[in-house]
């Protein structure tokens, strides 16, 4: 029923532009569309509030009235009272918070988080390769987590408290002044007391929440890139140095959580003693009153409940208000690290469909944001259908060309253009569309052999993966799969980053996976680095049957898997300084031929950069 009757929040409405960096404008910007539910739930809370205050009347003008009328007849003298008491407490008080518990429960809170977390998510998805390497995923994701579910209770707990108290000080306020302008002076005194209260502690336990957010995050960002490299902690023995490492980020956080703790249980005694004063004063007050004929017995009767109600409610908005502000201080912490603008962007207008056509890299320059040169002036045109290969020592600037191409990085000096058209004038999906990649370092998600080679083409029916597979000699092995909740096959799990498979079996899934997409442009980067020769063999005539009619780029350490290309480029402090056909390199007998002849077990050796 409240679904039906409340307003709906559609949960993955994407967000209009990029986040601001201000808390507020920030906050607009996350619950955009969610603001006419938002503010129903304030209006269902208010009547709630206001509900108590209706009941403490009603037992004030229940006793007055029992005291005018005194013993008599039940029904004819006290009927409205009975009626409205019944249909009040029976009806009309439940139905509210029905409806005040419905629309925090079932309108709000299952909406928002998802609503939050997505947009969040999928901003930083936009961002380029340079944010992601200069951070842990670990921290990241946490970050977007933490920001996404502390707005969504902050939003929770002020619909649902911090309006419900408005409600209570508004109401309490009008009745006791309508009792006398006494007691509505104690309240009102009662009040600014309260709110230096608060103004004094919100900002310090504001400030301690967000150092406390951070450091929780530095042990989250720690124990994450411990459990990443488990290998490598196994292997070099070092348990205990990441122990101690974890240690002293835990015992940052536990500083900072004393601190926040102290600050805490300060606040809440001083509110608590504010909140004992209110019920004391106004109780007397209303009996002083009453002593001298200004006052009713339903009058303190009411003040004592409106009092009392209010006190306890002191007590939970405290504890609120510290949450509350515990939540901004890690939506703050959240929007320093998700939301610097985009070091890449789309251009207005940019194409969604990129032409066909060459690969033109003109006077390209690159140094990664330093002062050395990854790439220098760096000219190259791979022609439609060309293969051109680059060859060079570790650091000449190879896979610094690739990430170019793909737009991972942008470029410093100079451009590159796909079919005669600046790649910054594409759309970065278009243009990664248009370009299949094979990498040394391949990647794998923690999702079936099926899933992992659908990636390449969603829409590819299962008969198509199973071709894409047999071609990168992957399809055996993969039938032979089988995870630990009992699922074979193509629907068995490869574990995260394909921890399951060696390296050899995920270069053959990530290849397959290429296969599948069928790009016009093809990138190997040093796509058969970790297959054995046997298995390079088999799939080196795959590979031959892929590369017909497709430009590509590849890059490999193994100079027999490139001996057959168009073209070979050797690079050297990100300089081409030799190009031409296997047979016309080795024949110069410059650089390449070295490499060529140093090679030991179909591998560039180390010392070919001397």
């Amino acid at each position: 029923m409240i679904r039906r009757l409340f307003p709906k929040i559609d949960p993955f409405q994407p967000a209009e532009g990029p986040p601001p960096r201000a808390l507020w404008p920030f906050m607009r910007w996350a619950l955009k569309g969610a603001e006419k539910a938002i503010l129903v739930a304030c209006l269902v809370t208010f009547f709630a509030g206001t509900s108590e205050l209706v009941a403490a009347k009603f037992t004030g003008w229940v006793i007055d009235s029992a005291a005018e009328s005194g013993p008599g007849d039940f029904w004819g003298a006290f009927w409205p009272l009975v009626v409205f008491g019944l249909v009040f407490f029976l009806l009309v008080r439940p139905i509210v918070f029905a409806a005040d518990a419905g629309v925090s429960g079932i309108m709000l809170g299952p909406n928002l988080f998802p609503l939050i977390l997505q947009r969040l998510n999928r901003y930083t998805m936009g961002h380029s390769m340079a944010f992601f390497e200069n951070d842990f995923a670990g921290r990241i994701s946490q970050k977007a987590m933490q920001a996404a579910r502390a707005l969504t209770d902050l939003v929770l707990e002020t619909t649902d408290v911090i309006v419900f108290s408005l409600a209570m000080f508004a109401g309490s306020f009008l009745l006791l002044g309508g009792i006398d302008w006494r007691l509505l002076l104690i309240f009102a005194v009662w009040a600014v007391l309260y709110g230096l209260t608060l103004w004094f502690f919100i900002p310090r336990v504001q400030k301690r929440s967000a150092r406390r957010a951070g450091a929780r995050t530095l042990v989250t960002g720690q124990i994450v890139d411990t459990l990443s490299n488990m290998s490598t902690v196994k292997l070099f023995a070092r348990d205990a140095e990441e122990d101690r490492a974890t240690q002293a980020t835990l015992d940052v956080y536990r500083q900072r959580g004393l601190e926040f703790g102290e600050l805490s249980a300060l606040f809440r005694m001083v509110l608590m003693t504010l909140g004992g004063i209110l019920p004391a004063v106004s109780i007397l007050g209303a009996l002083y009153l009453w002593s001298g004929g200004h006052a009713t017995a339903g009058d303190i009767a009411m003040t004592a409940m409106i009092t009392s109600r209010l006190s306890m409610l002191t007590n939970r908005l405290g504890r609120v208000a510290i949450t509350i502000f515990t939540h901004l201080g890690e939506i703050e912490d959240g929007i320093g690290t998700l939301t610097p603008p985009h070091g890449i962007t789309d251009r207005p207008g940019a194409l969604d469909h990129p032409p066909k056509g060459p690969v033109r890299f003109e006077h390209v320059g690159f140094a990664y944001g330093g002062e050395g040169r990854a790439l220098a002036d760096f000219d190259l045109t791979i022609g439609e259908g060309e293969k051109v290969a680059l060859v060079g020592a570790s650091g000449a600037g190879k896979s610094t060309a690739v990430s170019l191409l793909l737009r991972l990085h942008e470029v410093e000096q100079g451009r590159i253009l796909l079919g005669g058209t600046d790649i910054r004038d594409l759309a970065q999906s278009a243009l990664r569309e248009a370009v299949a990649v094979v990498r040394q370092d391949t990647s794998m998600f923690n999702r079936s052999a099926m899933e992992n080679i659908r990636y390449g083409r969603p829409g590819a029916s299962d008969e198509e993966v199973f071709e894409a597979a047999r071609r990168a000699s992957a399809h055996d092995f993969i039938l032979d799969l089988k995870d630990l909740k009992g699922r074979s096959g193509y629907e068995a799990r490869l574990g995260e980053r394909g921890v399951k498979l060696s390296g050899g079996q995920r270069q053959r899934i990530a290849l397959a996976r290429a296969i599948l997409k069928d790009a016009p442009v093809l990138v190997l980067d040093e796509a058969t680095s970790a297959l054995d020769s046997e298995v390079e063999a088999e799939i080196q005539h795959a590979l031959e049957e892929v590369m017909k009619g497709k430009t590509v780029l590849a890059i490999a350490h193994r100079l027999s898997t490139i001996a057959a290309m168009d073209r070979i480029l050797v690079l050297d402090g990100g300089r081409i300084v030799e190009q031409g056909t296997h047979d016309a390199l080795l024949a110069g007998k410059g650089l390449y031929a070295r490499y060529w002849a140093r090679q030991s077990g179909g591998f560039l050796g180390a010392e070919a950069a001397e």
